[in-house]
């Protein structure tokens, strides 16, 4: 099982746009209700009221629509970091790890988090570029160390081949997480592949 910050990815939004942006769902609700009406009204939507729409449909499993929105809030406001990196989820959970990484890419060059570095760490991992996970959790336990960034970075340790590495990090996640069951499952893992690789040296 993998850990991703998609629910502290909103939470962190607000932080991007330098004040809070989540209004209630029913206010976005209304907006696009008269934008059908009146389509004129789409030109009066500002690059938070689309990020907070597309915030809406991720919420409600509508990623594509979530993404258009997300293109039109970067469309208005090109440093937008929030729409950036949540357009990154809303394409990671269509399947489009490289273009979620694209995004995260931007996100982190225009406002480096810990979330972020996580979230693309966890789209190289399922791509297969492990080295380029650990650089991505490292950065991520730099800014912020929690338990999912150890038990994420151990994966791609013990995937690697080095158990003992993965140990430590399973350790770590296990001390900030007590009851961390698939931190204690792995670190079993670990520990026995060590020990056979210590008993075929001898």
């Amino acid at each position: 099982m993998t850990w991703r910050f998609l629910v502290l990815i909103a939470l962190v939004s607000t932080v991007f746009l330098g004040k809070e942006t989540s209004v209630r769902a029913e206010t976005v609700a209304q907006s696009k209700s008269l934008e059908k009406i009146n389509p004129k009204l789409a030109q009066a939507l500002s690059a938070e009221d689309y990020f907070n729409r597309g915030l809406t449909k991720s919420r409600s499993g509508d990623n594509q629509g979530a993404i258009l929105d997300y293109n039109e809030a970067i469309r208005l406001k090109p440093n937008f970091a929030g729409a950036y990196n949540n357009r990154g989820n809303a394409k990671y959970e269509l399947g489009d790890k490289q273009g979620a990484i694209a995004d995260y890419n931007e996100t982190i060059r225009l406002y480096p988090d810990a979330a972020t570095y996580s979230n693309r760490g966890l789209a190289k991992y399922e791509l297969g570029d492990k080295q380029g996970a650990i650089a991505d959790y490292n950065e991520t336990i730099l800014l912020y160390p929690n338990a999912d960034a150890y038990y994420n970075r151990g994966r791609a340790k013990y995937d690697l081949g080095d158990n003992q590495g993965a140990i430590r990090d399973y350790n770590e996640a296990i001390r900030l997480k007590p009851n961390f069951a698939e931190a204690y499952t792995n670190r079993g893992l670990a520990k026995a592949d060590l020990a056979i690789v210590l008993i075929v040296k001898r």
